[in-house]
């Protein structure tokens, strides 16, 4: 499911090239440094905000012309705009579950013990070969 919100982007024009932000719909704000960082921390604040709320329970997106950027709270504080932000809801809430599980595998011994002496690491040829096992990029 993705979800598209209307986002105030405010350019301060520090040194930093800091945007400061303001999601209305999720009375949230967060900052960036430069225009692909700031949409990038809208992007990670949507998908924090929403990640654990069931689909039914996700709030609506505001008209993008009802969001007055004069209004916002960093009015006053640099230039501001209206743009959108997506997010992939189900890919983000796929990767904030990206820890890692402990699985026990049976291993011949004396295939353990070449592994070993070639410092090869187990966990990762497993998660390789169940990758390519079942098609997964």
């Amino acid at each position: 499911m993705t979800v598209v919100y209307p986002v105030i982007f405010t350019q301060t024009k520090d040194k930093k090239d800091t945007y400061l932000i303001e999601i209305p719909d999720l009375c949230g704000m967060t900052e960036g440094y430069g225009i692909a960082d700031a949409v990038h921390m809208a992007r990670d604040y949507i998908g924090c905000a929403l990640y654990d709320k069931k689909d039914s329970d996700i709030p609506d997106a505001s008209i993008i012309k009802d969001v007055d950027p004069l209004k916002g709270r960093f009015s006053g504080k640099g230039e501001s705009i209206v743009s959108f932000v997506d997010v992939d809801i189900d890919e983000y809430r796929r990767k904030m579950q990206d820890k890692a599980v402990r699985k026990n595998v049976s291993l011949p011994a004396w295939l353990a013990a070449e592994a070993e002496k070639a410092h090869v690491n187990l966990s990762r040829v497993l998660q390789d070969a169940l990758k390519e096992k079942l098609n997964i990029a």
